[in-house]
């Protein structure tokens, strides 16, 4: 049976305004799901771009954070504490981030394979931008080169937070991101790891549009024929 996943393009919004709008839509699902609104049960993927911010998971160290408060200002970026897992990582514009809404005991999901099926998607989308990708072994997102330890390097990061079942919050897709801002933090609390974007790794910078497209397609597709 297919499931209803409606994908809305939220364009450039603040950190805070876009983790209000998944509150709102999580508290809709759950009331779905306990019977207190419409039937035909619904979940949402939502992409975005954000200004500059540094999110800190619930279990991450702040000590990840290698810039104070007034040197962030100079860079014109934001700090919030999140309540998702994973430890720090950084938003900006040029990069794809993307928040399910996904009810994942309709899709008969736990959440390693919830993970693994929006890893699967991600690589799937970078493979048409003909970027070989994977996943390293004992950490979330997804990597180039996992297996060759002086290359590794991130592409894509992923931490989520689950409630009565319902996924909020997502991954953060380097398209056209300005990686001088990955100097500031340990990404996902790795000293020894490098991040990477699609534009680094071709050599030319992608149309956002384009890529959304072809993520949104490949997520709607993996998850709707579950």
């Amino acid at each position: 049976m297919e499931k209803t996943i409606i994908y809305r393009d939220l364009g450039i919004i603040g950190y805070q305004e876009a983790w209000d709008y998944q509150e709102k839509l999580l508290q809709e699902v759950i009331g779905q799901k306990i019977g207190k609104s419409i039937p035909d049960a619904s979940n949402y993927l939502l992409f975005c771009e954000h200004p500059h911010v540094y999110t800190l998971g619930k279990n991450g160290s702040e000590d990840n954070l290698l810039i104070n408060q007034v040197q962030m200002q100079a860079v014109n970026a934001t700090f919030f504490h999140t309540n998702r897992g994973g430890d720090i990582t950084y938003h900006g514009p040029g990069q794809l981030v993307g928040y399910p809404i996904f009810d994942l005991e309709q899709f008969s999901l736990g959440v390693k394979r919830y993970i693994f099926l929006m890893e699967e998607a991600i690589i799937h989308t970078l493979a048409m931008l003909d970027i070989t990708s994977e996943r390293l072994a004992g950490a979330t997102g997804v990597w180039l080169d996992a297996t060759k330890p002086h290359l590794t390097r991130k592409i894509c990061a992923i931490g989520v937070r689950v409630s009565r079942g319902i996924t909020m919050h997502g991954f953060a897709l380097n398209v056209n991101t300005d990686l001088n801002y990955f100097n500031y933090i340990n990404p996902c609390g790795f000293t020894d790891k490098k991040v990477t974007s699609i534009a680094k790794e071709t050599g030319k910078s992608y149309d956002m549009a384009l890529v959304k497209d072809k993520l949104s397609e490949q997520i709607i597709s993996t998850f709707g024929s579950l």
